[in-house]
């Protein structure tokens, strides 16, 4: 009996409720799909900015069995899902798409990007990415990088990985300075200078700088440099080998260069 003294039958009856549904106990999303938030709360904790579809295909490569829908339901419910503000576009322009190298080693793209530190002082990134497989073959932290470090670091990339036909960079004074032009001359490097205000020519390193931005430098609030460079490290070694790109259908830098290196006969460098 309810407490107004009429039968619970009587009482669903009432409100056109059946009497299974007074019975029944309401699901509880969050312990149904347990498992799932905690796998999304994984690959969201360290990058915030990571959408449904990044996270879907991270949990697909860890062999996960949940399908799309699933996903993205519980995806909605834990406000995972980013509101975006409309934006204003400009009239579609002619689009040339950028030349994709069919061996590495082809054409390198590079550029300097800057942030700060916690303390306000100014740091600078040198990056340099080979547009092949979009690997991220350096980043270089400091408050200065001069014409001459870049010599320095090219130096290393040579006994590391090569140097390539062509290195495509914007027109800052770094890259015009003769310490750089007559030691890329000397080496055998051309370097291909980008039309000025055309970043769209070096699009590889921009996209680069975006992921770059988004996925670390504003997810930390760094005290120091060496703090940049540690994080900076390890963010690396996830881009290069985990991190599923777009651009490569959803293979990482480093399975693209070694799925490319089993269908063709270039050699890999060490």
């Amino acid at each position: 009996m309810s407490d107004e003294g009429l039968s619970i039958a009587a009482s669903c009856r009432c409100v056109g409720l059946s009497r299974s549904n007074w019975y029944r106990v309401p699901d509880d999303w969050t312990v149904q799909d347990a498992e799932i938030i905690a796998a999304l709360a994984a690959l969201v904790e360290g990058r915030p900015s990571r959408g449904f579809w990044k996270c879907r295909k991270l949990l697909r490569r860890q062999g996960q069995p949940w399908n799309h829908k699933r996903i993205y339901r519980v995806y909605c419910r834990m406000k995972l899902n980013l509101r975006r503000r409309a934006k204003r576009r400009l009239p579609k322009r002619l689009r040339v798409p950028l030349y994709v190298p069919r061996l590495p080693n082809t054409v390198w793209s590079a550029d300097f990007m800057s942030d700060a530190l916690l303390s306000g002082r100014r740091c600078r990134s040198f990056n340099v990415v080979d547009d092949f497989n979009r690997q991220a073959l350096h980043i270089e932290i400091d408050t200065s990088i001069t014409s001459t470090r870049l010599v320095r670091i090219f130096e290393r990339l040579r006994d590391d990985h090569g140097l390539p036909q062509v290195l495509r960079t914007d027109n800052g004074p770094e890259f015009l300075g003769e310490t750089l032009t007559h030691w890329a001359k000397n080496a055998g490097m051309a370097i291909q200078y980008i039309q000025p205000g055309r970043p769209n020519q070096n699009a590889y390193i921009e996209c680069f700088y975006r992921t770059v931005r988004e996925e670390l430098l504003d997810q930390h609030l760094f005290t120091s440099l060496d703090d940049v460079r540690e994080a900076t490290y390890w963010w690396m070694i996830e881009y290069n080998e985990e991190r599923p790109h777009d651009g490569l259908g959803d293979l990482s830098p480093i399975e693209a260069r070694q799925q490319a290196a089993r269908n063709s006969s270039f050699e890999l460098s060490p």
